[in-house]
């Protein structure tokens, strides 16, 4: 008698293994690095800002990982496989360090890749998902937001998605004049520390109109029912599909939580957020960190002393 294979266990409809990190972006900000780079290859030390983000997931337990890229993106499917003339030559070298540093990408997850098309929006992009995705809930990340790699926000939003079920979003306090630059959620307490329940989106409101000080950053965890939202959902601001418009439409039927974010969050899509993230990240490696921090005490007194110099040569003037 020949044993049947065993029958797999099938995952639970609020278990969350799956991600997506849309990475389409044209990343005109940083022009003109980002003619033949893709933004989310730019390097934060040593690693690009996406293996950042991939490593972010595979840490919550999201072993499947699909990236929704563009044209001129290749790039980010080659980090993310086996370079094996690389690994030979340092193989032979013996260099294990950096063999292990060029294979842990092809490591993390099992990635897939699909490619956007035409540049629709980030709710376009989560719809390209569909078909990978299925009837399952997953993540969403984007793909130049990170999170410090310390700091548990993921994984603290699925455990309110195997309670509450529905859709999560990531929310930050931000500045009332910065609210034009995010998504804005209004919010009502849920009796659980540091989580809301949304009542409302509104995509980077005019000054002086955000519902709330609650910005929506780059993390989701979404119920799949937000496909059929999206298939319907017309383009909105800057003609794209938004992903906050269909969250809107859920929100409005009480399925949508919220989780208050107040850690280290880097937005490598700005400049001077990027130099900082590099700053910060630096200081913090044991590799690079003592030796980088007494340079940058160093730079910061030569700049205090040339700024008191400057002050003294305008006041003798």
């Amino acid at each position: 008698m020949i044993a049947s294979a065993p029958t797999a266990t099938p995952a639970s409809p609020r278990t969350v293994r799956k991600a997506v990190v849309p990475a389409a972006g044209l990343g005109t900000r940083f022009l003109p690095a980002t003619k033949a780079t893709p933004k989310e290859m730019l390097p934060v030390v040593d690693k690009p800002a996406i293996q950042y983000v991939v490593e972010e997931a595979a840490a919550a337990g999201l072993d499947d990982i699909l990236m929704v890229t563009g044209r001129h993106k290749r790039a980010i499917e080659d980090h993310f496989d086996h370079a094996f003339e690389l690994e030979q030559a340092l193989a032979a070298k013996g260099d294990t360090v950096r063999l292990d540093a060029v294979r842990d990408p092809a490591r993390l997850a099992d990635i897939h890749h699909i490619r956007q098309g035409d540049p629709l929006g980030l709710g376009h992009a989560v719809l390209c998902a569909r078909h990978h995705v299925g009837d399952q809930p997953f993540a969403v990340l984007l793909g130049d937001d990170l999170i410090d790699p310390r700091e548990t926000l993921l994984s603290r939003m699925l455990e309110v998605r195997e309670r509450h079920e529905g859709s999560v979003v990531a929310l930050m306090e931000v500045d009332p004049e910065q609210s034009h630059l995010y998504g804005c959620a209004a919010v009502e307490p849920t009796g659980e520390d540091g989580v809301v329940r949304v009542t409302g989106l509104v995509e980077k409101p005019a000054p002086g109109t955000a519902p709330s000080r609650y910005a929506v950053i780059g993390r989701y965890v979404l119920d799949p029912a937000v496909f059929d939202v999206l298939e319907r959902t017309p383009p909105g601001r800057g003609g794209e599909i938004q992903l906050t418009d269909a969250l809107q439409d859920l929100a409005a039927g009480g399925t949508v939580h919220g989780v208050v974010f107040g850690g280290l969050r880097y937005d490598t899509g700005d400049k001077a957020d990027y130099l900082r993230t590099v700053v910060r990240l630096a200081c913090d490696r044991p590799d690079l960190g003592p030796e980088f921090r007494r340079w940058l005490r160093q730079f910061v007194a030569g700049l205090e002393e040339g700024a008191a110099d400057d002050g003294e040569r305008r006041r003798a003037a």
